[in-house]
């Protein structure tokens, strides 16, 4: 499962409407060019990907003022939102995926209920102690990873890696359970999208796509 379908599905929902250079700057003041694939390349290539698969919808707007062909501005359709949740859901209960997807999910888990977005998360836990059971099988991190030579190691880094997740997992649970952000159905949400004339100190641009 790639990040940048969830990042770039979320900025356009954020927005309503949005340019590429709208999204690659949303995506690249949350420092996602950092952690994700979320490069401009990568940016306007989704966006024309999704708008092909009827995930979003492609207006052309008045020409650039800069010179250039005019600006396309993306609306994220019906099918797009689900294919946008159902992302959004399997990120936030796989243990087994790369960073950039759990990062992603937890920058739009306010876009879910309070109570679901936990419970998609209490289901992170546990498939994170059943892959932590079944590595303990046959590594006991008690006799440390000598046990297997050098290679154990490898099972260390990966059950202490396990073990904090599942820490950090719990710590958000509670966070959220005490009250903390504003989740779907509860209010104004916390805008995290910059205003149209906010420079982003984080900008890696311009890029050429940005004309498109």
């Amino acid at each position: 499962m790639s990040a940048i379908r969830l990042l770039v599905l979320g900025a356009v929902r954020q927005h309503g409407r949005a340019h590429g250079y709208q999204v690659r700057n949303d995506l690249e003041f949350w420092g996602a060019h950092e952690w994700s694939n979320a490069k401009a390349g990568s940016i306007y290539h989704a966006l024309k990907q999704m708008a092909k698969q009827g995930l979003l919808l492609a207006h052309e707007v008045a020409p650039s003022t800069v010179g250039g062909p005019p600006r396309v501005e993306y609306e994220i359709t019906e099918r797009g939102t689900a294919e946008y949740r159902a992302l959004l859901r399997e990120a936030l209960t796989s243990y087994d995926q790369k960073m950039d997807m759990l990062s992603a999910a937890i920058g739009f888990m306010v876009d879910l209920p309070r109570a679901e977005a936990v419970a998609l998360l209490r289901e992170r836990i546990a498939g994170l102690e059943r892959w932590r059971a079944s590595v303990t099988e046959h590594y006991i991190p008690e006799d440390g990873p000598g046990q297997l030579g050098h290679i154990g190691e490898i099972m260390n880094m990966w059950v202490h890696s396990a073990d904090s997740e599942a820490a950090w997992t719990h710590g958000l649970i509670d966070r959220i359970e005490s009250g903390a952000y504003t989740f779907a159905g509860e209010g104004d949400p916390f805008v995290g999208v910059l205003a149209a004339d906010e420079p982003n100190p984080f900008a890696t641009g311009p890029h050429p796509g940005d004309l498109g």
